[in-house]
Parts: C-alpha cells; sequence; structure tokens
C-alpha cells in the first residue's frame, strides 16, 4: 500500500488587510500579504484501490465534510480517478483564527494526493480545483509568500527586492472564535482604504498598513482586544490576522509568553520563505 506520512499543512499570517472596494455581486475586493509560518497540522495518506475516502481524526474532532475530505473528493471528480485514500488529519493550527488552517490542509491533500494518485496535474490545474474549496488555497498550493489583491485571486509572489526577511512572531489565539461572514456583512466595516503598493509595503514589511476588519472584530469578540493588550503588556504591538480572532505581533528579541490565560493558544513562530510541498507539483501546464 502505497502512503505518505507526516505531511505538513502550515498556516498563514496576514501581515496586513485593506478593504479597498466591493464589487457589485458583493465580494469584497482586498489587498493582503500572507505569509507562510511554521504552524502546521500533519497529514497522513494512505492509498487503496477502492474509491472510497475515509478520514481519521488523530487530535481535535472534525466535521465529516471538512475539506480534506472535500478536497480528495473534488480531484476525484476532476480526474476521474478510482483510486481511494484513507486520510489521518492532526490538527495544531486552531479554527476560526484567520490563519488559514482549512484551505492549507486542502492543498496539502491536493498536493499529496496528486502524487500518491499518479496524476502528475500540473499546479495551475490543482489551483482551479483548489479555488472551488477555498479562495486561499491556490495561495498554499502556489507555495511562496505573496502579495494577495481582487478578491484574492490575484497573487504575486514576494521574490528578490521584495521578499520578507526571516522574523520571529508570537501568535495568540484567544478562546472564542470569529466567523468570516460576521464580519464583512457588518455595516460599520471600513471599505473604502486606498490602494497599496508592493514597494510601500517592501519599505515597512511588519510595520505597513492595518487590518481593516480588525475594529468590527473586536467590536464582535471582546477577546481580540484581551489579546492585543496580552501582547502589549510583553512589550509587543499586536493585530489582527485574516478574518479570525487571532493576533500576532512580530518579535524581535525574546519575550516570556508564560502566563496564557485558560483556553487560549499562544505560540511562537517563524516565517517561512517558501512552503514545505513547493516542488510537489509543476507550474507547466
Amino acid at each position: 500500500m502505497l502512503a505518505l506520512y507526516d505531511v505538513p499543512a502550515p498556516a498563514k499570517l496576514n501581515l496586513f488587510l485593506h478593504i479597498t472596494g466591493r464589487r457589485a455581486d458583493g465580494y469584497h475586493l482586498l489587498q493582503s500579504v500572507f505569509m507562510l509560518i511554521d504552524w502546521c497540522d500533519t497529514l497522513h495518506f494512505e492509498c487503496h484501490s477502492a474509491g472510497h475516502i475515509t478520514r481519521e481524526d488523530l487530535g481535535h474532532p472534525l466535521p465529516d465534510e471538512d475539506l480534506t475530505v472535500k478536497a480528495a473528493r473534488a480531484l476525484q471528480l476532476a480526474t476521474g480517478c478510482s483510486k481511494g485514500v484513507h486520510m489521518g488529519v492532526l490538527k495544531s493550527i486552531p479554527a476560526q483564527a484567520g490563519m488559514g488552517g482549512g484551505s492549507s490542509d486542502a492543498a496539502t491533500t491536493l498536493l499529496a494526493l496528486n502524487r500518491l494518485w499518479g496524476l502528475n496535474l500540473p499546479r495551475p490545474a490543482l489551483e482551479k480545483i483548489g479555488l472551488t474549496l477555498g479562495a486561499d488555497v491556490p495561495f498554499f498550493l502556489r507555495g511562496h509568500n505573496a502579495w494577495v489583491q481582487g478578491i484574492g485571486e490575484t497573487i504575486s509572489p514576494l521574490e528578490k527586492e521584495h521578499q520578507l526577511p526571516p522574523a520571529r512572531f508570537a501568535i495568540v489565539k484567544p478562546a472564542a472564535g470569529l466567523e468570516t461572514k460576521l464580519i464583512f456583512s457588518s455595516p460599520s466595516l471600513k471599505r473604502d482604504s486606498d490602494s497599496a503598493t508592493i514597494l510601500g509595503f517592501a519599505a515597512a514589511h511588519f510595520d505597513f498598513g492595518r487590518n481593516d476588519l480588525q475594529p468590527v472584530a473586536q467590536a464582535l469578540c471582546p477577546e481580540v482586544d484581551e489579546a492585543i493588550e496580552w501582547l502589549r503588556i510583553r512589550g509587543l504591538q499586536g493585530r489582527m490576522t485574516g478574518s479570525g480572532s487571532a493576533v500576532f505581533a512580530q518579535m524581535p528579541h525574546a519575550v516570556n509568553l508564560s502566563g496564557v490565560p485558560k483556553g487560549w493558544q499562544v505560540k511562537a513562530c517563524d516565517n517561512l520563505m517558501i512552503h514545505p510541498l513547493a516542488g510537489w507539483a509543476s507550474d507547466k501546464n
């Protein structure tokens, strides 16, 4: 039986997130930088000849139709593959955090099964499938830190003079979570930020911009404020990542991260220059 074990699915941070407008169909236009970090879920895959797709939860219980199962089925449907898989999922990345854990799991599933099932689809074909699963999935398939804009579909890798320097971050996920739709549906959400440029971002990197979703999130979830204050007491300037309740701050020096409130998750993470599975699919059609 062919198998792939201990396959990583890294989280991401939104270093900033500006909402620059809204389309007629309701989708928001945004600008952001997505940065990979070394906080990872771990997935295991065992191929079998029958077409069944099964999943075993190795940590926290997951919904029956989580994004790993949906990704495997979408790949089967797109290719007509008759093979199946049994997946083991060890969740570490918190849910409703704005860290892309589910989307990263979906991307890792597509990359792993593309290899395990011998499909050899190029990355653009996997991205097309991934986009049906979530707007962030193509980013994880690309494998590079990126400038993201539009409704999330325009992904430009940060390379050469725009590349991020290595850095360490404190990430705080309070017990409460946030649902994306509640934030984006709020009438008080700022939707008219000026357009930024990659050059402007590259001049400031980790101090650039803001998260336009944060004021709404703070009103909906007081623990976001509490997490930012927890970091401030330790001399760190926190901001929210994505549309979840997690906040982060760059750590230019060692910081004591003890004294974590009950139910919170706090972790010191390094950023990644490239996704661990970046070589698993070809960019060529």
